[in-house]
């Protein structure tokens, strides 16, 4: 560990989830998601983040994310900020329903720099090739389209289009959670490589305790919205 300031700090999060009012005189049931979660990700560490499902995992993360509202303070490399677009990315459990299944891969790719605006066509193309490459796809996989690609191959893409804007933080969310044993290894290898040759900042998030031991150096587990952490 570092002496360095977090890249993420989540000081005192909380988090509710209100429901519709039931009839014209119904109250709103109002039910606690997160209480008060801290944690910090700090330089050379791949952080796991474990618990039963509902426990708040993917809240926290969309609360990371600025997806969703909450009480608290979440820093980014020490700065208040709600716009973490492209400086977090996530990938989620299920990547099919992630792609559009109408596009080629090599559109997919290119997407994300299309929409930020990032280098000339010919720039992105280079770009979404040694992408491509990096994640364990040779670049001809831009011709095919979704449902031509393995349950693994479309996590690769995934992750893929999420590190083509040079994230400084991947959230992970279930990411193995869909694909057989084999396939889920190789993804959880690839996650290592790219911690290890990119530098790459990982939350890891999943209710499998195994891949979360076998990939992270410091674990927190959720229980009914609140965190302890270990290692």
């Amino acid at each position: 560990m570092d002496n360095l300031a977090p890249l993420l700090s989540v000081r005192d999060v909380t988090n509710v989830y209100s429901s519709r009012k039931l009839g014209l005189l119904g109250k709103k049931e109002v039910k606690p998601v997160l209480d008060r979660v801290n944690l910090e990700l700090h330089s050379g560490e791949i952080f796991g983040l474990t618990g039963k499902s509902g426990c708040g995992k993917t809240t926290l993360a969309r609360c990371i994310l600025g997806l969703i509202d909450y009480q608290g303070e979440i820093l980014f490399n020490g700065q208040k900020t709600v716009k973490r677009a492209r400086q977090v990315q996530m990938v989620f459990q299920d990547a099919g329903d992630s792609l559009n299944p109408a596009m080629k891969i090599g559109w997919l790719m290119e997407e994300p720099l299309v929409i930020h605006r990032m280098g000339t066509p010919e720039e992105r193309r280079r770009k979404a090739d040694a992408m491509l490459l990096r994640v364990g796809l040779d670049p001809s996989y831009k011709k095919r389209r979704v449902n031509e690609l393995s349950g693994g191959q479309k996590q690769r893409v995934c992750i893929g289009r999420a590190l083509i804007l040079e994230p400084k933080l991947l959230i992970a969310d279930e990411a193995v959670s869909s694909l057989d044993v084999s396939t889920g290894a190789q993804i959880l290898n690839l996650f290592r490589e790219l911690h290890a040759d990119q530098g790459l900042y990982l939350l890891f998030i999943s209710h499998n305790s195994d891949a979360v031991s076998y990939l992270c150096s410091r674990i927190a587990v959720m229980k009914d919205g609140k965190i302890d952490i270990s290692g």
